[in-house]
């Protein structure tokens, strides 16, 4: 999916500022049984995501959770759209040009709709509920989105993941993925697209550690995940209420846990299903700057590739069988890009 907003902010992100973070500390007075909940209890960071429109006098809105303020990566995960459901008859639903990307994986998940994907690389494939599409840009690619005729309600979630340093430039790839759903009697279904969760493992290259899956979970029911210490971890709720290690999160909230757990705890507090996709990795500690639909590591790696695409260089190739024109590039900011860190992790016993 494109950024499509016309001034798109300049995010600058990167390793943990320094200083001590917000951390556990306990109030004057604390009594010792409150002390030790708190010590067992990850802190969990409530995300609110904002609203942006993809364009068009009809626009369909996403609901953006990353990058923002508060945080702007977790693990390598980067950007965060969650859409729907969305009436594609009131809507004119998805209709994204050909647009480039660099410096990033993009990968696609759905609830409910179907998208047809074209990009430069000659692939031609649909994104439908339940199957995972990751195309990497690397050095640089393009690609169109567009929903189907026969799609009437659209409803999913479109995700970036940046590249570390070493693999930036990377060829242009893609890749489609079915996992098949675990099922947790009594409790929900997880489907793991990315990294492995629950005894289930995905396939597909990732270049730093992640993980990635969609959790459901029946109506009061209660799970507690195994999880990687050394991940920090987000749940997206997309609709219930969700208990996180005792936080609950409403639907489009987005609910942060540090690294240094082995388990995390989600109980659907609604009396109907509720529907949650996780996503986790290894702090990822190089600084990166991110404008549009580009990644890299600096305003001059932006320039260039916005130079690069507005040029029709050979550097993103041609998108196929797509009957209108491309997104031209907004114009850069004249200013170099500011400075934006995550806030120093909260270390946990």
């Amino acid at each position: 999916m494109s950024n499509v907003e016309s001034k798109p902010v300049e995010v600058r992100c990167g390793s943990p500022a320094d200083g001590n973070g917000n951390g556990n500390g306990e109030g004057d007075g604390a009594g010792d049984s409150e002390q030790v909940t708190r010590e067992r209890e990850p802190r969990v960071d409530v995300l609110t995501p904002r609203d942006v429109p993809l364009g068009g006098p009809r626009a369909m809105t996403v609901r953006r959770t990353l990058p923002q303020r508060a945080r702007t990566l977790i693990g390598a995960w980067c950007f965060a759209d969650h859409y729907g459901p969305d009436d594609v008859a009131g809507t004119g639903g998805m209709d994204v040009a050909p647009h480039p990307h660099t410096g990033l994986q993009t990968v696609s998940w759905l609830f409910s709709g179907e998208i047809e994907h074209r990009d430069s690389l000659g692939s031609h494939a649909y994104v439908r509920p339940g199957e995972l599409n990751l195309m990497t840009g690397g050095h640089g690619i393009a690609h169109t989105e567009v929903s189907t005729p026969r799609t009437t309600v659209l409803h999913g979630v479109q995700l970036w993941v940046a590249l570390p340093g070493e693999h930036r430039d990377t060829e242009r790839d893609f890749q489609h993925y079915v996992p098949g759903p675990v099922r947790v009697d009594g409790t929900g279904t997880i489907s793991v697209f990315l990294g492995s969760l629950a005894g289930a493992v995905s396939p597909v290259r990732t270049f730093t550690p992640l993980l990635g899956a969609e959790i459901t979970l029946e109506p009061h029911a209660s799970l507690t995940l195994a999880v990687d210490p050394g991940f920090e971890h987000g749940l997206l709720v997309d609709h219930g209420d969700v208990r996180l290690a005792g936080t609950v999160l409403h639907a489009a909230e987005l609910g942060y846990v540090h690294p240094g757990r082995d388990t995390l705890t989600l109980v659907n507090e609604s009396d109907d299903t509720a529907r949650t996709v996780l996503l986790g990795g290894t702090p990822f500690e190089e600084e990166i700057v991110m404008w549009w639909n580009f990644i890299g590591r600096s305003h001059e790696d932006i320039a260039r590739a916005r130079e690069d695409w507005e040029s029709a260089s050979d550097r993103f190739g041609t998108v196929e069988g797509y009957p209108g024109d491309r997104l031209p590039a907004p114009v850069l900011p004249n200013a170099t890009i500011r400075p934006r860190r995550n806030p120093a992790p909260a270390a946990h016993s």
